[in-house]
């Protein structure tokens, strides 16, 4: 990838909430609110944006500048081939990602991806340069103890355990918080991330949180956590803005 993987990691996932038009307005006001940041211009933060296929030429060309970095929310297992509909990780490369994330719930839960197709395209990123953002979760609310088993336990499925010395993002996203009105327990988060840091490089990895994030979540969790994986929170630009505050003083 063109700039290192920072000490923090702030992600957001547009889904597709955001029609082409209304991510390229939003991802100008994104560049203005957070253009010149501490926490972007002395690196020690990384923020990636990831919105839908179609944006991705175009949002890039408007935060690139303001050092930001541009990822997909999806990509081929295989680079090239008869596969209607699908986007290679060569592609995303040639158009400037930097990033692609895997393994999301909606994939799982919608489109059938399961343990085996996620390894493939966490391969298939590397291969092609760019950083997987692995999302892992459990579907139900248990105790700390199984939801970290089961946390693992897909990180290694999709990593096959060959992740050394590679960069990438683990995103820890229990199901039963996705969209939810709270996120889990700071406690629960904490014991998560624990075992999920125990499971990477911590040179190259960064465990980071997903699932109704919002500003404030940092300071709370301390360091338990190397950023957030925030959705329609980031709607609000000033919000993705104040996370990059909690940043400096983390």
């Amino acid at each position: 990838m063109s700039r290192p993987l920072g000490r923090r990691v702030i992600g957001v996932g547009l889904k597709m909430y955001l029609d082409h038009h209304d991510t390229l307005r939003w991802a100008h006001r994104l560049g203005g609110a957070v253009e010149g940041h501490p926490a972007l211009a002395d690196g020690s933060t990384t923020l990636v944006v990831l919105p839908t296929f179609p944006s991705l030429v175009e949002a890039r060309t408007l935060i690139a500048d303001k050092a930001v970095s541009i990822g997909a929310q999806n990509v081929a297992a295989d680079d090239r081939g008869a596969f209607t509909g699908e986007v290679s990780g060569v592609e995303l490369r040639q158009i400037g990602c930097e990033f692609v994330e895997i393994g999301h719930a909606e994939r799982r839960r919608h489109f059938g991806e399961g343990d085996e197709l996620l390894a493939r395209k966490c391969e298939a990123a590397w291969r092609n340069g760019l950083v997987p953002i692995v999302c892992v979760g459990e579907q139900v609310r248990v105790g700390p103890d199984a939801a970290a088993d089961e946390c693992v336990r897909q990180l290694r499925a999709i990593t096959g355990g060959g992740s050394s010395g590679k960069k990438l993002v683990v995103a820890y996203e229990p199901v039963w918080a996705i969209g939810a009105s709270r996120p889990a327990s700071n406690d629960h988060i904490r014991h998560v991330c624990a075992a999920l840091r125990t499971s990477v490089d911590a040179d190259a990895a960064r465990v980071i949180y997903g699932g109704s994030a919002r500003p404030g979540m940092l300071g709370e969790l301390g360091g338990a956590v190397d950023g957030l994986f925030l959705g329609r929170s980031a709607h609000d630009v000033r919000a993705v803005a104040a996370v990059l505050d909690e940043c400096l003083s983390q």
